[in-house]
């Protein structure tokens, strides 16, 4: 008959309240916990926001060194010497060939005035080279690389184009760079895991603490019938919005702690220091330390609880 439900249809509408009530008694729950242990649940917060800033201030001194580290390779150019036979138009053409050459970004061509002119605009006392032929000079490119750590083999290949005399830079101050460029990558990478791992250990055992109090109450809630999963999932999400508020706060905290450095850096009149803006790595910070905040606080409250729990 219309308008009469079945008794499959009931019991599927009777699930759906019952989960609803359930999930609602479950957050309800979560935060009353908060509030009614508030002293341990604002250590958690606290502790969170602690590591997670000193783990992203190291992850932004990393990049900014990377950064400043990749702004010195960049001005680390090659300089191909063409033959003096050729003439400047025939000179200017290798320039397609060379824009060619794998592992090159960029190529500027320079002649024989040009690079005179900026020779002795660099000397103190330039008058001595007035009169000076820049005919005794060669056209030639700068070439700005890609990867400084290939810079050996993009010399070879610059060598073997037809009308380049020689090529010439500087391979001591580039494998310097990739050095020093690989040894920071490791040290922030080893420093950041470490970090990473004390954290975990200390918030976790914040969250055992403050289950730990509340023992009695899960052991009551065991005698009078309750399931696991109906225990365990109002610490859950106490775990997940601990965790959650203090991943946010640890963001805020960061993003105005960076904003006030960069503002100091500036006024000190630090130009040679260019540091990243945040914008450049707020979304993988923000979702990193959203991940680290929810893993500690769901993962921290479902092992603390599983001591509890067993029969």
């Amino acid at each position: 008959m219309a308008g009469v439900l079945s008794a499959t249809e009931w019991m599927g509408i009777t699930t759906m309240k019952l989960s609803r009530n359930r999930t609602g008694y479950f957050i309800k729950e979560g935060f009353s916990s908060i509030f009614n242990h508030s002293l341990m649940s604002f250590a958690s917060i606290c502790i969170i926001v602690a590591f997670l800033l000193i783990i992203g201030s190291f992850i932004l001194i990393s990049v900014n060194i990377n950064a400043i580290i990749g702004d010195l390779e960049s001005e680390n150019i090659i300089l191909a010497y063409v033959n003096e036979y050729l003439p400047e138009h025939e000179a200017r053409a290798l320039g397609a060939q060379l824009s060619r050459t794998p592992n090159v970004n960029r190529v500027e061509f320079i002649t024989r005035e040009q690079a005179l002119y900026r020779f002795v605009g660099r000397l103190d006392d330039s008058a001595r080279f007035e009169g000076i032929d820049s005919t005794w000079l060669r056209h030639r490119f700068s070439i700005f690389v890609d990867d400084v750590e290939l810079i050996s083999e993009t010399m070879r290949d610059i060598s073997a184009v037809y009308g380049i005399e020689r090529v010439n830079a500087n391979l001591t101050i580039a494998q310097a760079m990739v050095q020093l460029r690989n040894v920071v990558t490791i040290v922030s990478i080893v420093i950041i895991v470490v970090l990473l791992i004390i954290s975990l250990f200390i918030m976790s055992n914040t969250i055992k603490l403050a289950t730990y109090e509340r023992r009695e109450e899960i052991a009551i809630m065991r005698m009078v019938g309750a399931t696991n999963s109906f225990i365990r999932w109002p610490f859950v999400t106490e775990g997940f919005i601990l965790g959650f508020a203090g991943s946010m706060l640890a963001f805020v905290s960061l993003f105005g702690l960076y904003g006030l450095l960069a503002g100091r850096v500036y006024n000190f009149g630090a130009f040679f220091v260019n540091l990243l803006p945040f914008s450049n790595v707020q979304i993988p910070i923000l979702l990193l330390f959203a991940t680290i905040g929810f893993g500690v606080g769901v993962g921290g409250s479902t092992l603390a609880l599983n001591r509890y729990l067993r029969v």
